[in-house]
């Protein structure tokens, strides 16, 4: 049997490195200090913590930071991503669905730091939802994932079109779309059109934007914004115009809601210049006035080792 090829995609372990000479204000404080650079080292002590991991196993691996990476990721059997959530995104944006992925959350949350910092600064670390694994239990789950034990999950990804042209990286949380200065309207209109040709009348919307979320994104900006939460095994996106001001779009009741599986997002867009961010502000797409925009969940899914409060 051949060894399996392991990707180990690592965030880098620099982002906090702070040091008292060029520290500004917050940073001044100790605490918030020590806390940083406790985020940094925990980050890089699991970093050391896979590898040796990974070099007692009968497997071939490859370790990776992840702005190192730019192609798509191709002939291995796992991907190990070592950070939190915005690493898993970014290696999803270079997998089609042939690859699993398994997050381990680096520098989890502790609650007790939490609730003793929290009237000084924000304490909170990585919450890692879609990591299946940390330090304590990486091996429990990368060895299950090897013994065939653990079956990874299909996640549903959102595909987008720009005058009909389909682009190259799909979001496996959500989209955002907007005007580049957040103080600016943004004009556009949309409808909600079905496999069968049916359609929802037509939306015209002057608003901050819009914003589609996946069902594993649906706990994320989404929930924040007053959206709700979907089952994460959903082939359903959730949509919802952000602050709209145009009175039509209110009362059409159509402002919030779902696109079926077997359904697409129309949109034109109306404003002199746009962005299409995936999964944040990394990946984007620029729009201009008069170009349309297609939205669905018919993008090839991906394959992810979930926690299991989240797979069963």
């Amino acid at each position: 049997m051949a060894r399996r090829k392991l990707l180990l995609l690592l965030k880098p372990f620099d982002v906090f490195q702070i040091t008292h000479s060029n520290a500004v204000a917050p940073f001044t404080n100790p605490r918030v200090f020590h806390h940083l650079d406790n985020r940094r080292k925990v980050h890089k002590d699991a970093i050391n913590f896979c590898q040796k991991i990974l070099q007692k196993k009968s497997v071939d691996w490859e370790p990776v930071f992840r702005n190192n990476l730019s192609q798509p990721i191709r002939n291995v059997d796992l991907v190990v991503t070592v950070g939190g959530d915005g690493t898993l995104l970014q290696a999803s944006h270079l997998m089609d669905d042939s690859i699993p992925v398994l997050g381990v959350n680096s520098d989890p949350t502790q609650a007790e730091e939490v609730e003793e910092f929290g009237n000084e600064f924000d304490a909170t670390r990585s919450a890692g939802y879609l990591c299946a694994a940390t330090v304590k239990n990486f091996e429990q789950v990368l060895d299950s994932f090897l013994e065939g034990q653990t079956v990874p999950s299909e996640l549903s990804r959102i595909s987008v079109s720009i005058n009909s042209e389909v682009q190259s990286t799909y979001a496996l949380n959500d989209l955002l779309i907007a005007h580049p200065c957040p103080a600016t309207v943004s004009r556009f209109s949309f409808k909600i059109k079905g496999d069968d040709q049916t359609c929802s009348p037509l939306v015209n919307c002057r608003s901050s934007g819009l914003r589609v979320s996946t069902a594993a994104g649906s706990t994320a900006a989404m929930l924040s914004a007053g959206g709700f939460a979907m089952p994460i095994l959903s082939r359903d996106l959730q949509y919802m115009i952000r602050e709209p001001i145009s009175p039509g779009a209110a009362i059409s009741g159509l402002m919030h809601g779902l696109i079926k599986s077997d359904q697409s997002m129309n949109a034109a867009w109306f404003s002199k210049e746009g962005l299409i961010y995936v999964d944040g502000s990394h990946v984007f797409y620029t729009i201009q006035n008069g170009d349309t925009i297609e939205i669905s969940s018919k993008a090839p899914v991906l394959q992810v080792i979930l926690p299991p409060h989240l797979s069963s």
